[in-house]
């Protein structure tokens, strides 16, 4: 009855390890499903990292701690699918009798344990030997799925790194596009420009066309949340957050600018950000207001100092609510998560762009808006 027992058990295990690795690594599309070892993984690791993170006084080192999480997550998630399949074969092996035959001694778990590591990873010493056919069935099928396993491992690794490369392009070229921290007002004063007026249209359709990518890539690999950005005052969330804020002042009304385009990013951009929070199982958190009365009417005053009009009436104030109001709970409920800061909407002090720092000039080079 006991070797009955641990035979169901070691074959649940190699089961649910390879129904996550199908559904981490080969399967295109969302897995709704609570259960699974990657969230449980992200979630049991991610409290209490985030709670020594937050002990962090210095923001500098924070977000060091913070950028080693996504990278060790996924180490320790390939960690855990070998140990798990490892030591399902074994007790499937114990469970069969431990029909082995040692160098020297009696066979038991640990020949057991020992035999399907050195199967798993196909090194084939051949000290521990099958004495049964079903322990060389088992065998076989150990190695046949170590192959397998190894083989999309490998090729899921570039894979992950290159969606997190493309992602972090466009938010590196936002930099001098919206400064960083990017913000939207910053964003439409430099774009004030005629000649830079005309590339709005473009802009958008590339951002509509990056928040697609982001829920592609972020739904089927979630642990690419957690990855950091390169510079401290950076993040696929902040670029986001911007981008929805500019699409909602120009749907609202900013006279000459391409209302129609604005509309379709702001649909892709919000859909991205509503995905991600149902993924990370995060609701939606309502905010403190980013844009009081008076902000707003700062607002609207720096964007009037380059030439930018709003519709006059005093319901643009309202639909700007409106819009706002669809997207902010999930950007905050996100920021919450992943301890990232959201942009303002109108910078409090002087924008230094990360291409005009260095680490012998902190601001060095001469503003070019």
């Amino acid at each position: 009855m006991a070797h009955a027992i641990a035979a169901l058990f070691g074959l649940v295990i190699v089961v649910v390890v390879l129904d996550d690795v199908f559904e981490s690594i080969v399967l295109p599309r969302r897995v709704t499903r609570r259960w699974r070892l990657v969230g449980i993984l992200l979630r049991s690791l991610w409290a209490p990292w985030r709670m020594l993170a937050r002990r962090q006084h210095r923001a500098d080192q924070r977000e060091g701690l913070l950028s080693y999480f996504g990278p060790l997550a996924v180490i320790l998630l390939l960690a855990i699918w070998a140990a798990g399949l490892v030591i399902g074969f074994a007790i499937l092996l114990w469970a069969a009798g431990s029909p082995l035959q040692p160098s020297a001694g009696i066979a038991q778990f640990g020949s057991d344990l020992y035999v399907s590591g050195t199967t798993f990873f196909t090194l084939g010493l051949g000290d521990v030997v099958p004495k049964t056919n079903l322990a060389r069935l088992l065998l076989v099928v150990e190695v046949a799925i170590g192959f397998g396993v190894l083989a999309l491992v490998i090729s899921y690794l570039p894979i992950l790194y290159q969606a997190f490369s493309q992602r972090e392009i466009a938010i590196t070229l936002l930099d001098a596009r919206a400064g960083s921290p990017p913000t939207a007002v910053e964003f439409l004063r430099r774009h004030a420009n005629p000649d830079l007026r005309e590339d709005l249209s473009q802009f958008l359709q590339t951002w509509e066309q990056w928040s697609a990518q982001v829920l592609e890539s972020h739904l089927s690999y979630p642990v690419l949340a957690y990855f950091r950005s390169q510079h401290d005052n950076q993040s696929w969330l902040a670029a986001l957050t911007m981008v929805l804020d500019v699409c909602a002042l120009l749907i609202v009304g900013v006279e000459g600018t391409p209302t129609g385009k604005a509309k379709l990013t702001f649909a892709m951009a919000r859909h991205t950000v509503v995905d991600l929070c149902q993924t990370l199982w995060t609701p939606p958190l309502s905010p403190a207001d980013r844009l009081p009365r008076q902000r707003f009417d700062e607002l609207c005053t720096a964007l009037t100092e380059k030439g930018i009009h709003l519709s006059n009436g005093p319901e643009v104030e309202a639909n700007l609510k409106q819009l706002r109001d669809l997207y902010e709970p999930y950007v905050n409920a996100l920021a919450d998560r992943l301890l990232l800061e959201l942009p303002l909407w109108l910078a409090q002090e002087e924008i230094t762009d990360n291409w005009r720092s260095t680490a012998w000039e902190p601001r060095s080079g001469q503003p070019l808006f």
